[in-house]
């Protein structure tokens, strides 16, 4: 099959669907333990969803080793996202939390809270997206999570205080919401970004047709090959439709035909074809950057998004390093994300 996603989602999983094991560094000595907590968020913007997905969301929260012992002390926020096919937990074996945020604070980063939202749903992912099938986990991230958050933990509860960062899927979602929502954001960090630019539906042969068309339950997606739940979840989120039970969603193939307008509502959601409409907002941010393995199939697409910015004249940084689509994610968590932040984030008491 020519997956009709294509290397889009190149995601944090192995073909077969499970997640691939990362190497991650050694704790360093005398480093100080973080507190995680494991909380429930509700969703107003998730809830009535014709999928099912639970309104009330897993979150991981990172509390510094000074949060505790400083009661009196506020804190900057990383929102980190994670990639498709996985959940919170298993993002954070993937980056080896929370060895990695106690090394980066060993190592001199300054201390921050971080947030680890879960977006797995149904079909194991929802694009960061906002969907009638799926829910509206943009607006969850942008709106919801951070309003309870600052309610909830001593924060610097302003823009210039908070960071969205992500990985694949995660770093997609930090694209998209990174441009639409520039009021409630005050750095970008994207790792290996996937769907960042409109795609073609390629040829499916007739076996894989005819997988996708025998999916009526969650527990026939469940069964599925990798790329083709990855096109449910991507359908689910940029092509819902609520008329079409009982997945609520159109594919941009239709009994062996192309479907130019479901594929047109796909190419809507790129953020390379709607970069141009926000670069007002994009000019907000403190700074933004973007990393990416040099072989890494996503490579192209984060390259042509810096040069975007670029052309704009809006500043970036901008690394192909040496790896894969995931075998460095936890040392660049470690040494590239969290000193980045540690660096663009305001750690002023709140106004």
């Amino acid at each position: 099959m020519a997956a009709m996603v294509g290397s889009a989602l190149a995601m944090s999983a192995a073909p077969g669907g499970t997640q691939v094991a990362t190497g991650g560094p050694p704790a360093v000595a005398g480093a100080k333990a973080v507190t995680v907590e494991r909380i429930k968020v509700h969703a107003p913007s998730i809830e009535g969803n014709l999928e099912g997905e639970a309104a009330d969301r897993d979150v991981l929260v990172l509390l510094p080793p000074s949060y505790g012992r400083e009661p009196g002390r506020r804190y900057p926020v990383i929102y980190a996202l994670h990639g498709y096919s996985i959940g919170a937990e298993q993002w954070t074996k993937e980056i080896h939390v929370p060895t990695t945020v106690q090394n980066a604070f060993a190592k001199g980063s300054r201390e921050m809270i971080l947030v680890l939202p879960d977006s797995k749903t149904v079909h194991n992912g929802s694009m960061y997206s906002g969907s009638m099938t799926t829910g509206d986990f943009e607006t969850f991230m942008a709106r919801d999570l951070v309003r309870y958050i600052d309610t909830h933990y001593r924060t610097i509860p302003r823009r210039e205080s908070r960071g969205l960062a992500g990985h694949s899927m995660g770093g997609y979602g930090t694209s998209r919401i990174g441009m639409k929502h520039a009021d409630m954001f005050g750095a970008l960090y994207m790792m290996s970004p996937c769907c960042l630019s409109p795609r073609s539906a390629g040829q499916m042969d007739a076996a894989a047709l005819k997988a996708l068309e025998a999916v009526k339950t969650p527990a026939d997606s469940a069964a599925l090959p990798f790329l083709l739940r990855a096109q449910l979840a991507t359908a689910a989120a940029w092509s819902p439709n609520p008329g079409n039970p009982p997945l609520y969603l159109d594919l941009p193939v239709k009994d062996g035909q192309v479907q130019p307008q479901v594929l047109a509502r796909w190419a809507a959601n790129a953020p390379l074809a709607f970069v141009d409409q926000y670069i007002g907002n994009l000019r907000r941010y403190r700074a933004i950057a973007i990393d990416v393995g040099d072989k890494d199939g996503l490579k192209d697409d984060a390259r042509a998004l810096h040069e975007a910015l670029d052309r704009y004249g809006i500043a970036n940084s901008f690394e192909i390093y040496d790896g894969d689509h995931t075998n460095r994610v936890a040392w660049r968590f470690q040494d590239k994300l969290i000193p980045f932040f540690a660096s663009h984030l305001d750690f002023g008491t709140a106004k």
